[in-house]
């Protein structure tokens, strides 16, 4: 065994268990810290004295656009980063060095595009998706200096994946534990010590990512890096580029849905007042809560099906999968059931403002409960992308938010009110899950099978 190939070679020899937890809390880890970007940006933003629950919804409203932008690194990080542990279990690491720097030229080229068109129609934008006369403002302040951090977002989400494909979550945890920790400690400093305000918490979330995209790069560019990023890799390849787009689509359609989600949420509570506005940014920073953790999970047990199936190993897959499935349905169960039933300390953290804090403890409920189930969704999801199954995670991730969310969210507040709003979003999120799990168990089984005839 080659000495530099041993944290990729245990993907294949480890034990599972302690395997699967070794390589996915690191993850967990980061993406819980890399939460607070956003969660703590809000927390300080809605205490600020007298303008905190306007500020909060302004805020709010851009986390859409946001979502949208960073979703384009997801095309790199969940579709190159997979056929890259694949292709290095199958000993092609020729291939995967070309993935990577392939993806890299990708996200420079999603900077460049993504930035422009936002710039040339943030106000209109905001203002279609919830913005008011009374939080535009905010809006602006804060989106106009997030965007010029884009590449930062890029380079660090969409090339993380990388790291962890080579078998080295901690190195892949620090890149997100050093900008999250590094925006906690500016936060307070740029909004209040320097009375900056909602520009303040947008100044000191560009700097935290500009440092996590610096720790990225300097490790895919070391001599410590098993699959390294090198400039003759860069080179146009149109096989290459096609085949991270076909696998990138589904986790790509995955996060760029939260934001049409977020559009069509917060058109629709705009009509009910700013108060319900402020509510969901709330309340999809308590569901964040939920799904980060998953996200981590999964950046960790989808290298080892990926590299296990490239090695034609099914038994390995079929164990890991098992121990995922397990620990992020009950995991996830667990936490959105404490969410539920304890609506009120949630709301707290995010404002003392008593409205805001009822309105919260009344819609969390509707909100959250088709999210106990989300676990088994999630799971079983991840691997078909860590299979290289790109049609049917495709069709799972346009089912929840597109197929059923958007739809739903449009109907039901017609018969039920703002409940209907809220409420639209747990119907689609236990449908979607039932039927992930049941397209699951009558494919799973034949997918294996025809790797192992090939």
């Amino acid at each position: 065994m080659a000495a530099s190939n041993i944290y990729e070679e245990r993907l294949g020899t480890d034990k599972m268990l302690p395997l699967v937890f070794k390589m996915a809390l690191p993850a967990v880890a980061a993406q819980i810290v890399n939460l607070l970007y956003n969660i703590v940006d809000r927390i300080y933003i809605g205490h600020i004295p007298g303008i905190g629950t306007d500020a909060l919804a302004g805020v709010g409203v851009t986390s859409s656009v946001i979502i949208l932008v960073s979703a384009f690194s997801a095309i790199v990080s969940g579709g190159g980063a997979p056929l890259a542990a694949i292709a290095l279990g199958q000993g092609n690491r020729e291939k995967a060095r070309l993935i990577l720097g392939n993806g890299f030229v990708l996200l420079l080229f999603f900077t460049i595009a993504v930035s422009a068109v936002c710039y040339m129609f943030m106000e209109p934008v905001l203002l279609f998706t919830g913005a008011s006369q009374n939080t535009i403002g905010y809006a602006v302040d804060y989106l106009s200096i997030y965007l010029a951090g884009t590449v930062f977002v890029q380079i660090s989400v969409g090339l993380n994946t990388f790291i962890n494909t080579q078998g080295r979550p901690g190195i892949a945890m620090l890149s997100t534990l050093i900008g999250a920790v590094l925006n906690i400690i500016l936060d307070p400093v740029f909004i209040f010590a320097l009375d900056m305000g909602v520009k303040g918490a947008a100044v000191a979330t560009v700097i935290s990512q500009g440092f996590s995209a610096a720790w990225v790069l300097g490790f895919l560019f070391s001599r410590k890096a098993t699959l390294k990023l090198s400039f003759p890799h860069m080179r146009f390849d149109k096989r290459i580029i096609l085949s991270i787009f076909g696998l990138g689509i589904s986790p790509f359609i995955m996060a760029s849905t939260e934001s049409l989600v977020g559009f069509v949420l917060n058109t629709n509570l705009k009509h009910f007042g700013d108060i319900y506005v402020s509510a969901l940014a709330v309340m999809q920073s308590a569901m964040q809560f939920g799904s980060a953790p998953l996200t981590g999970f999964a950046q960790g047990f989808v290298p080892i099906v990926s590299y296990n199936y490239g090695h034609g190993n099914t038994g390995r897959v079929k164990e890991c999968f098992r121990v995922a499935v397990i620990t992020m349905f009950t995991f996830n169960a667990v936490l959105m059931c404490l969410m539920i039933f304890f609506p009120h300390v949630v709301a707290s953290a995010f404002t003392d403002d008593s409205r805001l804090i009822d309105c919260v403890s009344r819609m969390m409920p509707y909100f959250l409960s088709g999210m106990t189930i989300f676990g088994l969704q999630r799971a079983c999801q991840n691997t078909f992308i860590a299979l290289g199954q790109a049609k049917i995670s495709l069709f799972i991730a346009l089912l929840r938010k597109v197929i059923l969310l958007v739809p739903l969210a449009v109907i039901l507040p017609r018969f039920w009110g703002v409940t209907g709003v809220f409420a639209a979003e747990s119907i689609a999120d236990a449908t979607a899950a039932v039927c992930c799990v049941t397209i699951f168990i009558f494919t799973f089984q034949g997918i294996l099978r025809k790797s192992a005839k090939e």
